[in-house]
């Protein structure tokens, strides 16, 4: 084969996890990578198709150094993660892993988390969590996330911790059956300081909880998200977008979300990605990439959005996800952002992280409901354009089939480790064909 790779990189074997140089080939309207293991043969994985190419949706980044290094190089990416000195990127988000409990049992789960006795860290190793994040990244985002967090009674306490170290945000990854049940619970959530709920959240049908999730689930997250508006608590909703199952709801998700703003703040998308618990090997047919999910977007929206609208990230890798901001203006979206045409302009990749990390901390937060007669003119148009924003993003995670290491090198989102480390949560989460994991849980020995 003769190839004229777009990009030249490295990968995993799907099979052993050994690296392997790979190679990212444009045809026709979509890009492949192309990678071989000497032992366990010949791979092709599509990771993007659709309209807007590949290659004119990369935008050149200078990398940002880590200032307070946890690990140093030896094995090379991506065996020496914690974060190493070859990492390119500062924390954005860092995620605690509160508990690898959870009260569903759910077909797709990156954590491959299960109800169970097995012991949740203590809130002692916790704060020795929150104090490692901070030595290493500052007062980064904090997600608590599991397994299902809302499983632990003291989760209000975990929040306090973070509080109590000065961290900024803290948002939380749940399924919502707790916080539609217990408002209580909600309420001292809040009090504890709990800024966001990041909320599974795959379609308006139950057809689409029964087989994603296992039960029906729409009403829980109806509820969810009343408990939320009352106690000031911003959500996010988060589709797991799956082909043959709600790729056609992408648009009915955006519009129950414009119907509960302001507490709902935007959507974040999240095409499937095959790690932790998955039904089986992936075929290209059971991938939605990045472009065609806002393809989706547009059509679905009756072009109420626009591509030009949508964005690659300032902070991660381009190719791991998109983002646009609006104005709701009587229920329509109306662009903030406008995709730049053509430019070649280098962005600094630390600027990039510090710009994410204020708009999700202000963005994704519940904004403050204020009586107009108590507001000047101008507190009047800064009440309107807060409560009115609306975010819609994406993120695509990867798996062994199609995984980039420099992707992984460019990761904000980083997961906390028990013993203090922070690995890019792409690489955390990525199993082999059998499920053997490099770092969540593993004795795999490299």
């Amino acid at each position: 084969m003769t190839l004229n790779p777009l990009m030249h990189t490295e990968s995993l074997c799907p099979i052993c996890l050994r690296k392997l140089e790979a190679f990212i080939v444009e045809e026709d309207d979509c890009a492949y990578m192309l990678k071989t293991c000497l032992e366990h043969g010949f791979f092709k994985t599509v990771l993007w198709r659709g309209k807007t190419p590949m290659h004119a949706w990369i935008r050149p980044k200078e990398r940002a150094y880590i200032k307070n290094p946890i690990t140093q190089v030896d094995q090379g990416c991506p065996f020496d993660c914690g974060l190493c000195t070859a990492h390119r990127q500062h924390t954005c988000t860092a995620l605690i892993e509160v508990t690898t409990r959870c009260n569903l049992s759910c077909h797709f789960c990156f954590a491959d988390a299960l109800e169970g006795k097995s012991k949740d860290p203590s809130l002692k190793q916790l704060r020795f969590q929150f104090e490692s994040i901070l030595k290493a990244s500052g007062k980064c985002n904090i997600q608590l996330s599991g397994g299902e967090p809302t499983v632990r009674d003291d989760l209000a306490e975990i929040i306090r911790i973070g509080v109590s170290l000065g961290f900024p945000f803290i948002q939380v990854n749940t399924n919502g059956i707790r916080m539609a049940k217990d408002e209580i619970y909600v309420k001292g959530l809040k009090e504890a300081g709990l800024n966001s709920v990041f909320l599974q959240f795959d379609g308006v049908d139950d057809a689409i909880y029964e087989k994603l999730r296992g039960r029906a689930l729409f009403d829980v997250k109806c509820q969810a998200i009343e408990n939320c508006r009352k106690y000031g608590i911003g959500v996010v909703l988060v589709p797991t977008i799956v082909p043959n199952t709600n790729v056609d709801s992408i648009g009915e998700i955006i519009r129950f979300g414009i119907s509960k703003t302001p507490t709902v703040r935007g959507v974040h998308f999240q095409p499937v990605s095959y790690f932790g618990r998955i039904p089986k090997a992936p075929r290209d047919e059971e991938r939605i990439t990045l472009p065609e999910v806002m393809e989706c977007i547009c059509e679905q929206t009756d072009h109420m959005i626009s591509l030009q609208s949508m964005q690659p990230p300032g902070c991660e890798n381009a190719l791991c996800s998109f983002n646009g901001n609006y104005l709701i203006e009587e229920g329509v979206l109306k662009p903030v952002t406008k995709r730049a045409c053509c430019s070649s302009e280098s962005e600094k990749a630390e600027v990039g992280a510090t710009k994410a990390k204020a708009f999700v901390a202000r963005n994704w937060s519940y904004q403050k409901q204020v009586e107009n007669e108590k507001l000047s003119d101008w507190d009047k148009i800064l009440s309107a354009i807060a409560n009115n924003a609306f975010s819609i993003s994406g993120m695509a995670f990867q798996d062994a089939w199609n995984v980039n290491l420099e992707r992984i090198k460019e990761c904000c989102i980083h997961i906390s480790t028990l013993d203090g480390r922070l690995i890019p949560f792409c690489m955390y989460n990525i199993t082999n064909k059998e499920g053997e994991s490099l770092y969540r849980g593993s004795k795999w020995i490299r």
